[in-house]
């Protein structure tokens, strides 16, 4: 195990995070599983280091993000594999949101992984090797009413007076009652992450894409989103091409 692949993946105390730094393990990988309370996570997922794998403190929002990856880059030699799992999608209206919590929110789920990829991209490009995976939610690309972006566990906010009974509020109370009912099995997902990551099963010959939708719902949207987007664009074409000069 000396010298297989080492995959950091941050968020690993539960959802796709813990699911995923399970399933690495039992392929033989190495894990380092971050999360901002590693003693909760230890109690609550003991198998991952019966596994082997390794807890690490981090917070993606605090400076000490560059310091903590370095120490595992000396202690492993490498990360090969680096998981942007870390995040939590914040539920109500942009009216209804402080700025603080804005804030807090992007500084999580965006300058989160920056943080991260610019801490592992040096010894990456210096290998000539290695992987990132961003974990993202489809309302990132397919932004519905009621909802901002990122990931599952969400903090709902709920809906101030003007916006009960709108379709805004039906939407808002529609993602909350499905709140850890959701029909996607993580363990699958992890499984077909794990194929186009290296190449296996299902995701062999698949190369070259930045992309995967995971869960017949995500990729509804996508299609969604596309032909909306096509749609858009015809429509608005011989407009926008109107504008150079003369």
């Amino acid at each position: 195990m000396v010298d297989s692949p080492v995959w950091f993946i941050t968020g690993a105390s539960s959802g796709f995070g813990s699911a995923l730094a399970e399933a690495v393990l039992k392929a033989g990988n190495r894990v380092i599983a971050s999360a901002r309370n590693p003693e909760k996570a230890r109690r609550e997922l003991p198998q991952i280091e019966e596994l082997g794998g390794k807890w690490l403190q981090l917070d993606v929002t605090t400076s000490e993000v560059g310091e903590n990856v370095q120490g595992v880059i000396q202690e492993y030699g490498r990360i090969d594999v680096e998981i942007n799992n870390a995040g939590y999608s914040l539920l109500g209206t942009l009216e209804d949101m402080s700025e603080a919590e804005i804030y807090q929110q992007y500084n999580t789920n965006v300058y989160g992984p920056i943080r991260v990829m610019k801490a592992v991209i040096p010894s990456m490009r210096a290998r000539k090797s290695g992987t990132i995976v961003n974990f993202t939610s489809i309302a990132g690309l397919d932004a519905r009413l009621a909802c901002s972006i990122c990931d599952p566990n969400p903090r709902g906010r709920g809906t101030s007076k003007p916006y009960e009974g709108t379709p805004v509020h039906e939407t808002l109370q529609r993602f909350l009652t499905l709140d850890g009912k959701q029909p996607g099995d993580p363990v699958k997902a992890v499984a077909r992450v794990m194929d186009v990551i290296n190449g296996t099963g299902m995701g062999d010959g698949e190369t070259g894409f930045l992309r995967l939708p995971l869960g017949p719902d995500c990729v509804q949207r996508t299609r969604d989103k596309i032909m909306s987007l096509q749609q858009n664009f015809d429509a608005m074409e011989e407009i926008a091409l109107n504008t150079n000069f003369d």
